[in-house]
């Protein structure tokens, strides 16, 4: 028996990437298996960037460049892409519990940090993201003979049946200098894992790009957060009301300049805790922002205006980008068009997408999706996918329950559902596999999963407290 698909690449080696890579490593039945890392190690979001990438207001931050007409080719080096960097701080931790944060292959180690446990107690479910980067590299320790670092994939395009990557290695030396160097492959499938925490979305705001060329130092996405230090007696507006913008307020309120002012379209009650603590100002929506000579007068849509402001920072999650591809398979309402259980293309399932999901128990439904979709393309899948026209009803009811944002993307109350569709699809591993099979959804993963929430909940009230009485 053959597979259904000989050769495929995978774009990306962070948690989805390093999935794809072992799931269809365990197979044993491909002809030849990529991996493509447009950086120089595995882990992706994981990996720490003490430079951020840049603020800005344009709605697609990743870099297009100029494709050569002819392969191979090489060329003089060209700025990076700024949008590769992460978003991850030094004392990061995960916001998953650990035990149903790791692949159900291999566990995490269990190992805290210092603030964690000052601020959570011993032994509690969280990861420093040190120890979580270590942990995607010991996991893909078998494959790095697959992977060709430094290279961007710049597009992919299917010619006669087959679909062509055009690559872009940036570390090729050519008379001692650095130098790009481009070329093509040809694939028969094509699995994409290349996150969706690269390109901040910012909203348009009136003024905002006026004041961000004069003051650009005023501004920028929680993507850039580093440091508590960095706001240390400086006048602040957070914009957000999910994890990122709770972690920041709750890492700043005390130190800041006056009170933190917060502004918010809408709010994850999860997070409420942290909104509420001492020194925040909560505020609707930021109506205009205007540079002055003493820093940005912020007016929100109340009609209140504050002047002297000396850093926004926009909490404002990501957009969708996947700018190798043509079509734009993403929406103007930041979403993923066209891929059936958010997996598949519809229409052409040699094409996937794994990781494209909100709030799916982190690593493991990467897992789980990388194991059905190997099988898949192996010919090897225990049940078939259904035919394009019931992948099509599949969206639309989809958009019609979960509206067509981002949300579309969410799994929250959906696990065993999701988990199941996976599992069935991926069956039984074969007898000259090296793969296992996936275990049946347990409801007690997504109390172990947000058990970090309910502790940050907890640290929050009891901070508040502290705050309270010491000003008494």
């Amino acid at each position: 028996m053959s597979a259904r698909y000989k050769t495929v690449a995978v774009i990306g080696t962070g948690p989805s990437g390093i999935s794809a890579a072992k799931a269809l490593s365990d197979e044993n039945i491909f002809d030849r298996i990529r991996v493509f890392e447009r950086r120089d190690r595995v882990g992706g979001t994981w990996n720490f960037d003490p430079v951020p990438d840049p603020f800005t207001t344009r709605l697609n931050g990743q870099l297009k460049r100029s494709i050569p007409s002819e392969f191979p080719h090489s060329a003089p080096l060209t700025e990076e892409d700024t949008s590769g960097r992460t978003g991850v701080y030094d004392t990061l931790d995960s916001n998953v519990g650990a035990k149903v944060m790791a692949f159900t292959h291999t566990p995490l180690p269990e190992t805290n940090s210092a603030s964690s446990i000052e601020r959570y107690g011993r032994d509690n479910p969280t990861r420093p993201f040190r120890l979580v980067a270590g942990y995607l590299e010991d996991v893909f320790q078998n494959y790095y003979h697959l992977v060709s670092f430094n290279t961007g994939v710049e597009k992919v395009e299917k010619v006669n049946g087959r679909w062509i990557l055009t690559l872009r290695r940036s570390d090729h030396l050519s008379r001692g200098r650095r130098h790009e160097y481009w070329w093509q492959e040809t694939f028969d499938a094509v699995v994409i894992a290349t996150g969706h925490y690269n390109i901040p979305a910012v909203p348009v705001i009136s003024g905002l790009r006026g004041a961000n060329a004069a003051k650009p130092e005023a501004f920028e996405h929680s993507k850039a957060y580093r440091a508590p230090d960095d706001y240390v007696a400086k006048k602040v507006v957070v914009v957000g009301g999910n994890v990122s913008a709770a972690d920041i307020v709750s890492d700043i309120q005390g130190t800041v300049r006056g009170p933190l002012y917060l502004a918010q379209r809408g709010v994850n009650d999860f997070f409420k805790a942290a909104f509420q603590l001492p020194n925040v100002v909560t505020k609707p929506q930021i109506k205009e922002v205007n540079a002055t000579a003493k820093g940005v007068e912020v007016e929100f849509d109340d009609g209140i205006k504050v002047s002297e402001i000396e850093k926004v920072i926009f909490a404002t999650g990501y957009r969708l980008s996947y700018p190798f591809l043509s079509p734009d398979p993403v929406t103007p309402n930041n979403r993923l068009a066209g891929f059936y259980q958010h997996l598949f293309k519809i229409g052409d399932p040699s094409l996937t997408v794994i990781g494209q999901l909100k709030a799916g128990i982190s690593f493991r439904v990467y897992e789980y999706q990388a194991v059905a979709v190997a099988r898949y393309f192996a010919g090897r899948e225990a049940k078939a996918l259904p035919p394009p026209s019931e992948q099509d009803l599949w969206e639309i009811k989809r958009l019609d329950a979960k509206g067509p944002g981002i949300n579309f993307h969410e799994l929250r109350l959906e696990w065993p559902k999701y988990y199941a569709f996976l599992r069935d699809l991926a069956g039984p591993p074969a007898i000259t596999s090296s793969g296992y099979e996936l275990p049946p959804w347990d409801d007690k993963w997504a109390e172990l999963g947000f058990s970090v929430i309910q502790l940050k909940d907890k640290y929050w009230r009891r901070s508040a407290q502290e705050q309270l009485r010491a000003r008494l």
